[in-house]
């Protein structure tokens, strides 16, 4: 299974009308998180090809039938109530399951078969996830798969560029995609020997200030945050980069050159640490981990491609990230 049917809150569970359809239900409930993503009635309503009077109408009955107001509306602006924020965490569970549900009891015995699109980070796209994505092809034999490579997080719209699903590192700020953590990646500060010019490895993060930076633009770049790994302190360093990259594997490769210090993942870094060709520098001092998840729009139902990838992902998991 893809993954467990979260309980609902206490105000889905129960104040819902006993009368009213599943369909309808799920209906109302999607019309309210289509409401919320697209910021207004009438936004809402072109999506879905309906008329804002009937959206309108789905929200009042929604909340008529829990009992709560939603949603705060002036001339100007809309913005969710309390009641709102936990009814919208909820329902996007409650549906993400029910579709879950749907698609298996739909599915179970298909068997997967077109083209599955998948964008990856360059790092873990072209080494770790490799495994797994071969088996997936020898286990369904219909099936060719889109390899997409790319590290930019800000995939404004899956849907519309075809893609089925992403694994995707650091925090997912989407509210129309489901996350699932997959594992959190630690990282380090590392730099080539020649770098320090025969120089005492620094120990403290204050003294890294001083040195020439590499910045891995999509998760810092004028500024690191590093935490000691005992005390728990908190140091904030402001950097000026001399060279800034999207690519995790370019700035590898300018921190063996010497060109700076950077920051990132431990497992990329590994070899080239036992090799001596990078040092870790302020050894107890680290950024903080980043989360990996697997992620994809939320749907009434998932094709059988995609659940099978995304079951062998998860199952595999623990192997894939077990050594970052």
């Amino acid at each position: 299974m893809m993954d467990d049917i979260q309980e609902p809150g206490r105000a889905l569970r129960t104040a819902m009308p006993l009368q009213a359809g599943t369909g309808e239900r799920i209906e109302l409930m999607l019309t309210f998180l289509k409401i919320v993503e697209a910021g207004s009635l009438s936004a809402a309503a072109q999506q879905l090809g309906t008329t804002q009077p009937t959206i309108s109408r789905r929200l009042q009955m929604l909340e008529r039938s829990l009992g709560l107001r939603l949603l705060q509306r002036t001339t100007h602006t809309m913005r969710l109530t309390q009641d709102g924020e936990r009814c919208y965490e909820r329902a996007k569970e409650l549906l993400a399951g029910w579709a879950r549900f749907e698609s298996e009891l739909k599915g179970a015995r298909e068997e997967p078969e077109g083209v599955l699109r998948v964008i990856v980070p360059h790092a873990f796209g072209q080494e770790r996830l490799i495994g797994p994505l071969a088996r997936y092809l020898q286990q369904h034999a219909g099936m060719s798969v889109e390899w997409l490579l790319h590290d930019d997080r800000a995939i404004q719209d899956y849907i519309a560029a075809g893609i089925d699903c992403a694994i995707q590192v650091g925090e997912v700020t989407d509210p129309g995609l489901v996350a699932l953590p997959l594992a959190q990646v630690p990282r380090i500060v590392v730099a080539a020997p020649s770098l320090l010019d025969g120089q005492a490895i620094p120990q403290d993060a204050a003294e890294l200030a001083a040195l020439p930076w590499l910045a891995l633009r999509t998760f810092y770049r004028n500024e690191v945050q590093l935490t000691h790994s005992e005390t728990g302190r908190h140091k904030r360093i402001q950097i000026r980069p001399r060279f800034s990259t999207d690519s995790l594997y370019a700035l590898r490769s300018a921190a063996l050159q010497g060109v700076g210090v950077g920051i990132g993942s431990r497992w990329v870094m590994t070899e080239y640490l036992e090799q001596g060709q990078l040092i870790q520098l302020a050894p107890k001092w680290q950024a903080a981990p980043l989360p990996v998840s697997l992620v994809y729009p939320y749907a009434r139902f998932y094709p059988a491609r995609l659940r099978r990838f995304i079951d062998l992902v998860r199952a595999e998991a623990p192997a894939i990230f077990g050594e970052t």
